[in-house]
């Protein structure tokens, strides 16, 4: 299988939270890599994957990063492809590796979810190359609809509990 999407991370500590991008991704069958990047310890490294990143087969590339968060930005500058931040929490509660992430040059994009928001980022991803992937913006049209229900579930649950002055 040749990669779709790759998703990156300034360490290994990152893995909890990029972990529900891999994770969505299996159950879309949407095949991934996994990569451990630094922008400041491994810079060639990131800028030699990012520079071939789309001659692999890649259409997106997810990168988490706390702290100085300079993983996405870095990537965004040597490729074409579309780079979705995730600004990992650590210190400031994620704020400071948010407002790195967000605060791109005009020309450098980098797609922003919230803090921790991997899931968020893997569905971006995924509604990206569904625009030419019929097969999969089922799969995403049914994975929304299974949110919903969720909520209805959650409101018939909420009925059945009982409280004194509860009028529904």
């Amino acid at each position: 299988m040749t990669p779709l999407v790759s998703i990156i991370m300034g360490s290994t500590s990152d893995l909890p939270v990029m972990e529900k991008a891999a994770k969505f991704f299996d159950e879309m069958e949407i095949p991934f890599e996994m990569n451990a990047f630094s922008a400041h310890r491994t810079p060639q490294e990131v800028e030699a994957f990012a520079k071939q990143a789309e001659a692999r087969g890649l259409k997106v590339i997810i990168a988490g990063a706390g702290m100085a968060a300079a993983l996405p930005g870095v990537v965004a500058a040597s490729t074409n492809l579309p780079v979705i931040g995730v600004p990992i929490k650590g210190m400031l509660d994620g704020l400071d590796a948010m407002l790195s992430i967000i605060q791109m040059p005009p020309g450098i994009p980098v797609a922003t979810v919230g803090v921790n928001g991997a899931l968020n980022a893997a569905i971006l991803a995924a509604q990206m190359i569904a625009l030419s992937d019929k097969d999969l913006a089922a799969k995403l049209a049914t994975y929304k609809e299974n949110l919903k229900s969720k909520i209805v579930k959650a409101n018939e649950d909420l009925a059945a509990v009982k409280y004194n002055f509860k009028v529904n």
